[in-house]
């Protein structure tokens, strides 16, 4: 009787292509149906089926895919991959080649790209496009598995390569749910098998259901990466691949045709087969070397015809776990920074990088101090490089960014199950991806209490657990953590464990300032300038400027300011060129300064003041944030509302101006202490009070 298979993808053509693929394969034993989301078809309650075959872009979200697909039908995944005679015909483009990579979707693209790099096809610049996707310059070739519909237009060549086929492994896996697994050993399939560029082959399931091994598979058997020893129904051995010879020393001549428990007395095959069950893993030790041994029954409907025993060295599994994570290099882990890309000259920063190039060598924690937007992150990934583990991946992340439940799954990573959402299969975390390199912790000091003490655990005895899981996983991972705030007042305060500080404070590195850089300043306006392709000099008085600004954006703020510059359409910058937001407030020094403050007055006229009406308050000196922020509950308080953390961020956003929501809390509590505000609880808001508007009507008048 026919068996029923519904595939079901995104796009049309794409479904129509893996139906055609699994039907000529299966031919009579099947009936196959196409359903796709962009056409509509996959849209409802879908028709019963022995066998839905669903493309990964299909639905969104597992609840997606089971509103349409009935919940008693089996489901498995569509995966692709090329041909070898695609493979070649890429292998003949020169070396060095830049092309467009087309597909429907940027996740596509890049999933296409990764794949050809994985089976050899490295010697070329595939760059991923898509429709919207902005078109690289200098590009006049594309390659596309027949979505030339998508190419851009003035692309000269275009190389139309066939959809990725199904894979063998997918191929394997259909005849095994639906019962076919004689078709495995026919012409078709194995035909289809040498045609695919891949050797990811489903063997575990295959060599579980499968009534013999027939010498055609020989050759798959020695390419596992396991030892795999096989006895039949009586107990003696017919298959033994040198893997497994090589793990358990054992000759081959006393194999063959041997019962298994005389040749290997420590695999419980006899229990295996009498009990017609899964003998779970243990690890037991063979030459002194600890091993992992399973042992699992070959059932052939209701009778046991044999058993398998796969066999894996503990540092094989780690060798092989190390390979995999070096695959996520191609998915941005990776330092793209080293000690030559730090420009500067002056005394602090030569002395900041000297010290951090001895500090790479060791593997202890390095803690780097410094103001926002003074390139902590940049001199992570350059101690990275300089590291013994610069062949290791670097994992960066802010951890002040996240919310705590959400940080905890990024950092251990979660198994299936663990909470709503969570993704089929489980997910590693960054620890796991950062094995054998590093694992960068910005904003360290926004850690909760809870996340100091696992991340703390992690650091003395170098083991992780996934969320929601239960196996102890073995982590190897140096750390670098970067804070802007002072971490020994966090820990008399108590809101940072003075064990984690004292672990990752061994090596604490100051990273200075801009302001403390001197002619840095002008050496970076050089490199930024060059960034984007736009000439342009400065005049002396806007040197003279730029030397005595105290740059609390530092690094970032100097960036911006060259961005700016780059616009002006002038090729020697004044000071009427500076841009309208730049911060000209009391830290300005200079003889041209009061010429260059006096511009007209404006909505930002508040905290753009000259520094003589600053020194005529005869009060504390403020910052130009501070005005900035009391003008803003002035402006509340005048038209008879409250105003939040929020309103005023976005006020310094649309205002251009350079504000932190932690700056914003502090200025508040600054001005709470001072009786100048009340800051609400909750949604309430803050107000100001009589003292501050005084205080800001003063203010208005001395400008």
């Amino acid at each position: 009787m026919k068996k029923t298979i519904s595939v079901v993808a995104l796009d049309p053509r794409a479904g129509s292509f893996y139906a055609d693929e699994i039907q000529a394969l299966f031919g009579k034993y099947v009936s196959v149906r196409m359903y796709s989301v962009r056409d509509g078809s996959a849209m409802g309650h879908l028709e019963q089926a022995d066998l839905f075959v669903v493309s990964t872009d299909a639905f969104d979200t597992t609840e997606e895919m089971q509103q349409h697909i009935p919940a008693d039908c089996q489901v498995m995944g569509i995966e692709v991959s090329y041909r070898w005679s695609t493979i070649q015909k890429l292998r003949e483009i020169p070396k060095g080649t830049r092309a467009l990579f087309v597909n429907m979707t940027l996740k596509m693209a890049r999933e296409g790209i990764t794949q050809l790099e994985h089976l050899g096809v490295n010697h070329l610049e595939l760059i991923a496009y898509y429709p919207g996707a902005e078109l690289a310059e200098n590009v006049d070739l594309a390659v596309t598995p027949d979505e030339e519909r998508y190419v851009p237009k003035g692309i000269r060549q275009v190389i139309k390569l066939p959809h990725r086929s199904c894979t063998s492994g997918m191929m394997i896996e259909i005849a095994l749910r639906l019962g076919f697994e004689e078709l495995l050993e026919t012409r078709e399939f194995q035909a289809y098998f040498l045609s695919m560029a891949t050797n990811d082959y489903s063997f575990g399931h295959m060599l579980e259901r499968s009534t013999r091994v027939e010498s055609r598979f020989d050759i798959l058997m020695e390419i596992l990466d396991e030892g795999l020893i096989g006895i039949n129904e009586k107990g003696e051995i017919f298959a033994c691949n040198e893997k497994a010879r090589e793990i358990t020393r054992v000759s081959p001549n006393l194999i063959a045709g041997r019962r298994g428990e005389e040749v290997f007395p420590y695999i419980p095959f006899r229990k295996c087969l009498e009990t017609r069950t899964v003998q779970q893993a243990q690890v037991i030790n063979v030459g002194g070397t600890n091993v992992n041994l399973t042992v699992i029954p070959v059932m052939r409907q209701s009778e046991c015809i044999g058993a398998f025993a796969t066999l894996q060295r503990f540092n094989d599994v780690e060798k092989r776990q190390n390979e995999l994570r070096s695959q996520l290099f191609h998915k941005g882990h990776r330092a793209k920074y080293t000690f030559d890309d730090i420009v500067g000259q002056s005394a602090g920063i030569c002395r900041t990088k000297e010290i951090l190039k001895r500090m790479a060598l060791t593997e202890s924690p390095v803690l780097l101090i410094g103001e926002t937007g003074t390139g902590k992150e940049l001199f992570a990934h350059a101690v990275h490089s300089a590291s013994k583990r610069s062949d290791g991946p670097f994992v960066a992340i802010n951890v002040a960014a996240m919310p705590e439940n959400l940080l905890e799954s990024e950092l251990f990573g979660y198994e299936e199950g663990a909470f709503t959402g969570a993704k089929k299969g489980g997910r590693p975390g960054l620890f796991e991806f950062a094995h054998t390199g590093t694992l960068f912790l910005d904003e360290v000091e926004g850690m909760s209490q809870a996340m100091q003490i696992k991340l703390l655990r992690v650091l003395q005895e170098r083991e992780i657990m996934r969320v929601g899981g239960n196996q102890i996983i073995h982590v190897d991972v140096r750390i670098i953590a970067a804070t802007n705030e002072s971490l020994e007042k966090k820990v008399e305060e108590g809101s940072f464990r003075r064990d984690l500080y004292y672990r990752i404070n061994t090596l604490p590195a100051l990273i200075p300032p801009l302001r403390e850089r001197g002619n840095d300043i002008f050496l970076l306006l050089e490199r930024f300038a060059g960034e984007t392709q736009r000439k342009f000099s400065l005049s002396p008085q806007v040197k003279q400027i730029l030397a005595g600004y105290s740059w609390p954006g530092n690094i970032r703020e100097l960036h911006n300011v060259a961005e700016y510059f780059s616009y002006t359409g002038q090729e020697v910058i004044r000071p009427e060129d500076l841009p309208p937001t730049f911060l000209r407030g009391r830290e300005m020094t200079g003889p041209d300064w009061h010429g260059a403050a006096r511009q007209k007055s404006g909505r930002n006229a508040v905290w753009r003041a000259e520094p003589e009406a600053c020194s005529q308050e005869g009060q504390k000196e403020r910052s130009m944030e501070f005005w900035f922020v009391l003008e803003q509950l002035c402006r509340a308080a005048r038209e008879g509302r409250l105003i939040g953390r929020e309103s005023i961020l976005a006020a310094a956003r649309e205002a251009v101006f350079p504000l932190s929501q932690k700056e914003v809390r502090g200025l508040l509590e600054e001005m709470e202490r001072e009786g100048l505000a009340k800051i609400g609880r909750g949604r309430g808001g803050s107000r100001v009070t009589p003292a501050g508007m005084e205080l800001w009507k003063k203010r208005q008048i001395t400008r």
